[in-house]
């Protein structure tokens, strides 16, 4: 409570008091007149209102002058000492009103203005004392009304008096002063309570697993953010219903809550149909907790593990696949050997026997299917073994340049074909196994060639622009050719998807495979009877397994443009 808050109560018990004593005095006159001065009486009484209305007018004036404060309690022991005047000064029975204005000090100004209040009232109620044997107002002070004390009683009495209001200040002084502290202790321990409950507030609702806290009915007393992100259920309109029902908690389940006495929690995965009609799988622990009126109740915590079941079905699903490609690899393998030896025997029977031109022509079409079944088989055991990496330092402009040169000596470049290169004059420093980018750049380039089999220019760069994306390199390839309609686009990458008469299908597999093993993307871009344009991406510090960096000090190693 502020200093304005403390005169304010002040000036209505001193009106308060006055009213009291203003009726008290009106019924002695009526039963007794003449039993003591009235008139002066009701002029203090009087002057007591009047002060009363000035202090309210100054009221809002006392946070910035608080001298206004100690002349509110100086005034009000010269008016006690006006009236214990009026009633007899040394034998009047109300010299303990003095009391109230040191009271009243100790609970604005504490111990100091107490102690201030008490000897201004000591030096006026002995002032008054010795006006009184001194005669100095006679009619006043008890002269023409009273008989006075001898002088050492009335010494006495001024002693215990004097001692009285010094006592009086002490104790209420000390008293305020402790009560003023436990105020302030109490407001410490309130915002410290306010803010402990308000961190309390933000870590609950800081937690990204659902938290629910209910009765022993069941009923719903807490909700924090994430249940009511995970559930789709407002907090407000949570509060009061049966967890079981928001929840969708199965039967089972709540039978098995009764349990918790003695198992003390409760861990079980359940489905969960949200508002927009996506089925969740949530993972709920159910504990009982005791809170602290003595009463119990239940604490749910649950989080979303949809993503996370689904995880663990693709992993099992691609361990299994795994183990399939492995099983898969290992039949293709023991095909080779006797593959081998039946295409041997062949040529020998070839050459030795003595064939008609049917016969040769037959034997002609076993020993090609023979090899091209032997290149398809080489190819899955490319595709689905896992491959040992043979990291180093390379030019990626100079394999470009080395595969274009090979692609213009192959067998399946025309006169009509054109392979150009555009790499940057400086070289472009990156780690990686060097027969494996040899084999990206060759097997997109190849299907370039196949698509354009009345010739056409195909064009083999290498983007280092380092505007656009500082961590990773681009080789492009862009042909003439015919095309890939877009709905194709989509299993260009899938095993055994080829569209060319010659070829595994697994070209693009094996180059998708290598990409993604060293972190990259596949960009492909095509328009039908116009051309096909791949571009891949790989990082500079690749994001899968493989030691993929700049070397450092590496030219030429910024982004790619687009």
């Amino acid at each position: 409570m502020d200093l304005r808050s403390r005169l304010s109560t002040l000036i209505a018990v001193r009106v308060v008091v006055s009213t009291l004593l203003l009726g008290s005095a009106i019924l002695i006159q009526l039963n007794r007149p003449g039993a003591f001065p009235i008139d002066p009486f009701f002029f203090l009484i009087g002057l007591t209102y009047a002060l009363s209305v000035v202090y309210l007018a100054t009221l809002r004036f006392v946070n910035r002058y608080p001298w206004l404060a100690d002349a509110q309690l100086g005034a009000d022991a010269l008016l006690v000492s006006g009236f214990i005047g009026l009633t007899g000064g040394i034998v009047s029975y109300f010299s303990s009103l003095y009391f109230l204005p040191i009271i009243a000090a100790s609970t604005i100004r504490l111990r100091r203005g107490a102690l201030q209040v008490a000897a201004l009232s000591a030096l006026l109620y002995l002032a008054l004392v010795s006006a009184q044997y001194l005669a100095i107002f006679p009619d006043w002070l008890g002269g023409r009304f009273l008989e006075l004390p001898a002088r050492r009683v009335a010494e006495y009495t001024m002693a215990i008096n004097v001692f009285g209001f010094v006592a009086v200040a002490l104790l209420s002084g000390s008293l305020a002063e402790r009560l003023r502290s436990a105020d302030a202790r109490l407001v410490d321990a309130s915002h410290e309570i306010e803010d402990l409950r308000a961190f309390n507030e933000y870590v609950i609702d800081g937690l990204l697993s659902g938290l629910v806290t209910t009765d022993a009915g069941g009923r719903v007393l807490t909700f924090n953010r994430a249940a009511a992100a995970i559930t789709g259920v407002p907090a407000e309109q949570a509060i009061g219903q049966d967890a079981n029902e928001v929840l969708q908690l199965p039967a089972g389940v709540r039978t098995q809550l009764t349990t918790l006495v003695q198992t003390r929690s409760l861990r079980i995965d359940v489905e969960y149909r949200a508002g927009d009609g996506r089925l969740l799988d949530i993972g709920l622990m159910v504990t009982m907790v005791a809170f602290p009126n003595g009463r119990s109740g239940y604490l749910y915590t649950f989080q979303d593990v949809t993503e996370l079941k689904r995880l663990e079905r693709n992993a099992r699903l691609q361990q299994r696949l795994a183990a399939v490609g492995e099983m898969a690899a290992g039949i293709a393998h023991e095909i080779r050997n006797p593959l081998a030896s039946m295409s041997g025997s062949i040529q020998v029977l070839r050459q030795e026997l003595p064939l008609s031109r049917e016969q040769a022509q037959l034997m002609d079409i076993v020993l090609r299917e023979s090899e091209r079944l032997n290149d398809t088989i080489r190819s899955f055991l490319a595709y689905a073994r896992p491959q040992k990496f043979a990291v180093a330092r390379l030019d990626l402009g100079k394999v470009v340049q080395d595969a274009a040169l090979l692609l213009r000596n192959s067998s399946e470049a025309g006169a009509a074909h054109v392979v150009d290169v555009h790499v940057p004059p400086e070289p472009v420093w990156y780690e990686a196994d060097e027969n494996q980018i040899r084999q990206i750049v060759w097997n997109i380039a190849s299907n370039g060639f196949r698509a354009m089999p009345q010739g056409g220019r195909l064009l083999l760069s290498v983007e280092t622009d380092g505007a656009s994306a500082p961590d990773e390199v681009v080789l492009s390839v862009q042909d003439d050719g015919r095309g890939i309609p877009a709905e194709e686009l989509d299993n260009i990458f899938q095993p055994f998807r080829g569209s060319f008469e010659r070829g595994t299908g697994l070209g693009l597999a094996i180059v998708h495979r290598i990409v993604s093993d060293y972190g990259g993307v596949i960009q492909v871009s095509s328009t039908v009877g116009v051309g096909t344009t791949v571009r891949v991406r790989l990082p500079v510090r690749a994001a899968s397994g493989v030691a993929v960096a700049a070397m450092p000090g590496a030219p030429g190693l910024g982004g790619v443009s687009r």
